[in-house]
């Protein structure tokens, strides 16, 4: 089997871009999350980001066209990928504390409140933790009101608390004193008003009983065995009366810590700190940059490919091996680098992307790519372009594929979650290897081959009939979805992605290629893949989680599904009646010495034929 040397420099960057960003895309959300902000900060930035790759591709398509300095730019966007990615983890944490209150009874109970507590599988983890009678060791820092205070001096011995020249006056001191000898006594000042003491902060260590743990909804319930204050000795705590205490805590078991995280600041004041907009300046810097990388690399490997525009999918797979491989490999390196900490390090994934889009940008260097043919008006040919009625309904498909992408990009791992916390805790306990494994089978068993088989796809079915099944696919996909009542069975389902992906990038890709006038093959890249991303994915991933935040994961497949399903029907009806018109289709220059129109079904076909061939279409044509 002959290798082609031209083309080989293209299978590696496609191999190590998607190998270097595996490391690091699927993760930015988890990462986000452990600095501390909210799903609505993070819904709401990775909504406005696909907005700015569809501004940034189609601007730098045209930048390129114009100035014919492709592979410049995409050597200067690796290079920004690498770096503001590589930005991301030294970003501080947002201010948070880890929240609790104190229930003073007869038994004492540390409550701990957090949303994350609607998984029941939390209850069951602290106490798996207490079977051998161990105990968890808390730092405790709690702002306790003039009740508590007493049963604190009274019922726990701590004379440091029965009093304070700050708080009582001197006089009142052995009032205290004689309340801790049963006396009661009311508390007056000078003039013979009440005195109330003022909330005082109590520091001591907390041991508690996880084996007495107990969760009623989102909050969980541990027992609060002893404390200890800075005499070291142990103390039994209980009032005679319910008592409550807010404290922070800080505890020496990942579980609680985790549960008990809470930000110091609400979601409105997130904006006004500095690690939100470096979190966002690195974030969009880095996407735009790859937004850029994508439609460039696919117009420059169209222009390599020449009369060969079915191969792109023999190009475009080594993506797939890239992302299926180091996406596992990541998930065990962050696994085994976190080992004993209490959340996860991400540092060597962001070094793996670092020396992986490194060695993309050599082997990018030694493309050999010059683009020959020009525009006159750039503008002018687009606006030729998208005139045509068929390409019309070729981009409001990129738009409806793109919002079910969208779907399942940011909503499929959330929605396997959910189920797996309604199935129990053994299959949450997995669902990590879970999501690894979807991922894999999505690559290795869907992309893959039909990235591999999408040439002879495309040539058996044509463009047209191929948007249809791809659309009538993910309709079927979304069902299959909905249905679902065990995570586990989603992963024959995502084979399915060779059809839902792998054929539709493909199918994308090669028609925008066909389409696109000479000279403006990366502008027409930038416009398919902004409108498919920008706009498709953007709605898309709104729309899906306003369904998923009023409903439930099942019902926004469902909907997702039988609006899929409806636009295949449509989209086969509108391009049945459209068949017999013949619309704009640039046939290479390189073959003709003037620009010829086909049927896009036709295109494919005439790009691979001999001159011969070429010959024959013009005759076909009255030339």
């Amino acid at each position: 089997m002959k290798v082609d040397m031209n083309l080989l420099p293209m299978k590696g960057h496609y191999f190590l871009f998607n190998a270097g960003t595996a490391p690091v895309v699927p993760f930015i959300t988890t990462l986000a999350k452990q600095l501390g902000f909210s799903s609505f900060i993070v819904g709401i930035v990775y909504t406005f980001l696909p907005i700015m790759g569809m501004l940034a591709k189609p601007t730098m398509g045209a930048l390129a066209d114009r100035f014919h300095c492709q592979k410049t730019l995409f050597l200067v966007f690796i290079t920004l990928v690498m770096t503001f990615f590589f930005l991301i983890p030294f970003i501080p944490p947002l201010p948070s504390d880890s929240r609790a209150n104190i229930h003073c009874n007869l038994d004492s109970v540390v409550q701990i409140c957090s949303d994350s507590l609607s998984d029941s599988c939390y209850e069951k983890k602290i106490t798996d933790f207490g079977k051998d009678n161990s105990t968890i060791k808390c730092t405790m820092s709690c702002k306790a009101e003039e009740k508590f205070l007493q049963s604190v001096c009274t019922k726990w011995n701590q004379t440091q608390y029965c009093g304070s020249p700050h708080r009582l006056p001197t006089s009142h001191l052995l009032t205290i004193a004689g309340q801790r000898e049963g006396i009661s006594l009311d508390l007056t000042d000078d003039n013979n008003k009440p005195v109330t003491l003022a909330p005082q902060t109590l520091s001591f260590t907390a041991y508690l009983s996880p084996k007495h743990t107990e969760q009623i909804g989102k909050c969980i319930y541990i027992r609060l065995q002893n404390v200890e204050f800075q005499s070291h000795m142990m103390v039994i705590p209980y009032c005679d009366s319910l008592q409550e205490a807010s404290c922070e805590m800080s505890c020496d078991n990942a579980v609680i810590s985790d549960i008990a995280l809470n930000p110091k600041v609400k979601d409105d004041e997130v904006v006004h700190l500095y690690q939100f907009w470096l979190f966002v300046i690195f974030l969009v810097i880095s996407w735009v940059a790859q937004a850029v990388i994508v439609s460039i690399a696919d117009a420059m490997c169209f222009e390599l490919l020449g009369d060969y525009p079915s191969k792109y999918g023999n190009q475009r797979l080594w993506g797939s091996v890239g992302w299926g491989l180091f996406s596992v490999v990541t998930g065990l390196v962050v696994d085994k680098f976190s080992e004993g900490q209490q959340r996860k390090d991400y540092f060597p994934a962001f070094v793996m992307m670092l020396i992986i889009l490194f060695l993309d940008l050599v082997v990018s260097s030694r493309i050999k790519y010059k683009q020959l043919r020009t525009s006159s008006s750039i503008l002018r040919d687009m606006g030729k372009l998208i005139s045509e009625f068929k390409i019309v309904i070729f981009l409001l498909w990129c738009i409806c594929t793109g919002m079910c992408t969208a779907l399942i990009w940011n909503f499929l791992f959330w929605y396997l979650e959910d189920l797996a916390t309604l199935h129990g805790c053994e299959t949450q306990a997995w669902i990590k290897t879970l999501e690894g494994l979807a991922m894999g089978i999505q690559c290795f068993g869907g992309e893959l081959p039909f990235f591999f088989l999408s040439g002879w796809i495309l040539k058996k079915i044509g463009h047209i009939n191929a948007m249809t099944l791809v659309l009538f696919s993910l309709g079927v996909r979304f069902l299959l979805y909905s249905v679902l009542t065990n995570p586990w069975w989603c992963l024959p389902i995502e084979l399915l992605n060779g059809l839902t992906f792998g054929l539709l990038y493909a199918t994308m890709a090669s028609y925008a290629s066909i389409v696109a006038l000479p000279g403006t093959e990366s502008t027409t890249q930038g416009l398919v893949g902004a409108v498919f991303e920008g706009i498709g994915v953007s709605l898309g991933s709104f729309i899906g989680g306003l369904l998923i935040h009023h409903y439930s994961g099942s019902k926004t497949f469902l909907v997702f599904g039988i609006g899929a399903l409806i636009c295949a029907l449509v989209h086969f009806i509108v391009q049945y009646f459209c068949s017999r018109r013949v619309t704009v289709l640039n046939i290479h220059e390189r073959d003709f010495k003037q620009p010829r129109y086909a049927s896009p079904n036709d295109a494919i076909h005439m790009l691979e034929d001999t001159i011969q061939d070429a010959n024959l279409s013009r005759a076909r044509f009255g030339e």
